[in-house]
């Protein structure tokens, strides 16, 4: 199905969409679990045009992606999309068309380019970083990580990755494979970025059921010390880290939309912008023109709201998009 929304969804199906030259954001939808009905929408910021189902639209022969999309990496100008519950990266060209897929992976969540040739992939429930050949689409490799891993980010031949399971971020020598060490961040890290001054920000959620707070720490990648580590209050559960363009501004979920300056001594004592009635599920920035995306999973069940925000947390406008939208790529 292809169809064209301007400022508000209408459920008008077009015959066709004109894309323009513009730079596109793609939305990764999740879908439900053990549905297989997890898909990709395409958003033109050229012309406001919003393909829901854009890797069918582009592999009609094999128009379905999987049980549950989790992540969407370009690498070497390929598009990996990591499906979660069917244990596979599906590659793609650069107009989403499917090349070939990756598998013998358990329950893969995150891809991370090393080099031209190698990257990591982590994983819920494999207990292992799963290293790829990134000319041949397969694994080689594994590296022993015990529990749930995450997002994990790359710097000075070292792969911090986050896990969900553990209070622990690791640290891989990426020219040896080898885990070498681990550092204290908190319950429940999951998401992870790197600042314009190369400090790895990690935020953890804790765990409310437990009474456990949730942390935001800064590590120094040279020496993997925390530097500083901020605490939520423990009926908090932040979620979805990320970075504006000029990597200076944190931003992240916990029930609203908060900000913060990596400047800041402290926690945002309040929401930039509040969830009103939204179930702020995915979050992004997109690095071209600073706006924030954000998408309200509603009940779960049905397609996504996509809001655009301005710079000043004003709305833009919002779209629709597939089931449960997670998360955004930007060109």
């Amino acid at each position: 199905m292809i169809s064209c929304v301007k400022d508000k969804p209408q459920d008008i199906v077009q015959p066709q969409v004109q894309l323009t030259n513009a730079k596109k954001v793609y939305i990764i939808n999740e879908g439900n679990f053990g549905s297989g009905n997890s898909s990709v929408s395409l958003y033109d910021t050229g012309n406001d045009a919003v393909i829901e189902n854009f890797y069918q639209t582009q592999n009609t022969a094999s128009p379905t992606i999987g049980d549950v999309a989790q992540s969407l990496t370009k690498i070497n100008g390929k598009f990996y999309l990591v499906v979660n519950n069917s244990g596979k990266i599906i590659v793609c060209d650069d107009q989403f068309k499917k090349l070939s897929q990756i598998t013998k992976l358990s329950s893969p969540r995150y891809i991370l380019p090393i080099t031209n040739q190698k990257a990591y992939v982590s994983d819920y429930n494999g207990n292992e970083i799963s290293i790829i050949d990134l000319n041949s689409n397969t694994k080689i490799d594994s590296i022993p990580c015990p529990g749930f891993t995450e997002e994990m980010a790359l710097i000075y031949n070292k792969a911090f990755v986050t896990n969900i399971k553990r209070n622990y971020t690791y640290v891989i020598n990426t020219i040896n494979n080898a885990k070498t060490d681990s550092i204290d961040v908190g319950t429940n890290a999951g998401s992870i970025v790197i600042d314009k001054n190369d400090k790895v920000w990690v935020l953890s959620g804790g765990d409310q059921t437990n009474n456990i707070a949730g942390k935001l720490s800064r590590i120094n990648p040279i020496n993997n010390q925390v530097e500083v580590s901020y605490s939520f209050n423990v009926t908090e559960s932040p979620f979805h880290l990320c970075l504006n363009r000029t990597k200076d501004t944190l931003y992240f979920l916990s029930g609203g939309i908060y900000r913060m300056a990596i400047s800041d001594n402290n926690l945002p004592s309040s929401a930039f912008i509040a969830k009103g009635t939204k179930t702020f599920y995915g979050l992004g920035v997109n690095p071209n023109d600073y706006t924030i995306y954000a998408s309200d999973a509603l009940n779960f069940n049905q397609k996504s709201n996509i809001y655009i925000y301005n710079t000043n947390g004003s709305e833009k406008k919002y779209f629709k998009a597939g089931i449960i939208a997670n998360g955004f790529y930007f060109e």
